[in-house]
C-alpha cells in the first residue's frame, strides 16, 4: 500500500508540473521538451552519439510500452 500512495504523488506531481509548463508555454518547459534535448532529438546535424541516444530513447520507449500494455 505505501508504494500505491507513493506512485499516486507522483503522478500528481507529475500532472501539476506538465500542467504548470503547458499553461506557461515557454519554451523548453514540458518533459517532451527536456527529453528531445537530453537525447539530441532535433539536432539538425547528428553525431554517432546522438544516433546512439536515439537509439536508447527509442528502445526505452518501446520496452516501456510493451511492459505496461502487455506486462513484457
Amino acid at each position: 500500500m505505501p508504494f500505491t500512495l507513493s506512485w499516486v504523488i507522483w503522478i500528481l506531481a507529475f500532472v501539476l508540473l506538465e500542467g504548470a509548463a503547458l499553461a506557461r508555454r515557454a519554451p523548453g518547459d514540458t518533459l517532451s521538451e527536456h527529453v528531445w534535448r537530453w537525447f539530441r532529438v532535433k539536432d539538425p546535424r547528428p553525431t554517432a552519439l546522438t544516433w546512439v541516444l536515439r537509439a536508447v530513447l527509442l528502445t526505452g520507449c518501446v520496452w516501456l510500452t510493451g511492459h505496461l500494455a502487455f506486462g513484457l
